[in-house]
């Protein structure tokens, strides 16, 4: 049953108000965090690797293609037996959903790089970071920034179904807390909440990469 706007108003005010609501806030966000500087920065690695060697390509990207549309969650077990019960296998949960679109987004932006910028480089003598810095991340920002946002949205998915499955703490935790209650309103009001959330960080990753500027224009 859907509860009345009043209703969820109510609970939104009241979760707001909540001192404990911030520290469930503050444990996913720092897990989300972790998960994607750990997911996001081995992704670019791969991403970087693929899409610079054909042998490399041909050898392993199709395996991306096959497990990255697997719903993560079947790891979980897995991820419960290496890091524990506590935030590690939710941060292990985020790091992998996030990995694969990082890494397939920058392989098809490193095989769009046009190759006089790579000519160029390797002209001056540009050595393996300066190429990556220099040259690579500078010419494929567009796909960078879209995988790095795809990334965030199964990372704050992956994060919140493991918090949901084994934990005591964490904004999914607060979900399937209230949800087994019955009480409906205040499961809205998270649900509001993490929207809001999503559409702030995203908003954030256009402004901090530069792609809003390159909208307006």
């Amino acid at each position: 049953m859907v509860p009345s706007l009043v209703a969820i108003g109510r609970a939104l005010y009241a979760t707001l108000s909540d001192p404990s609501f911030y520290f469930h806030l503050g444990t996913t966000a720092y897990e989300i965090g972790i998960a994607m500087v750990i997911g996001g920065l081995s992704g670019l690695v791969v991403g970087i690797l693929l899409g610079g060697s054909k042998f490399m390509s041909r050898a392993y990207e199709a395996y991306l293609y096959y497990l990255g549309p697997c719903p993560k969650i079947i790891f979980f077990p897995v991820m419960i037996m290496w890091f524990g019960v506590g935030p590690g296998s939710k941060v292990a949960m985020g790091a992998i959903s996030c990995f694969f679109p990082v890494a397939l987004n920058v392989a098809g932006g490193m095989r769009e790089i046009d190759k006089v910028l790579i000519r160029v480089g390797k002209s001056f003598r540009a050595n393996t970071w300066q190429m990556v810095t220099k040259i690579y991340l500078p010419a494929m920002r567009h796909p960078v920034i879209n995988g790095v946002r795809l990334g965030l949205g199964v990372a704050l998915i992956g994060t919140l179904l493991a918090e949901t499955k084994l934990s005591n703490r964490g904004i999914g935790f607060l979900v399937i807390q209230a949800y087994s209650i019955f009480n409906m309103p205040q499961m809205y009001a998270l649900l509001i909440i993490l929207f809001v959330i999503a559409i702030g960080a995203n908003t954030l990753i256009d402004r901090l990469g530069g792609l809003h500027d390159i909208k307006r224009s």
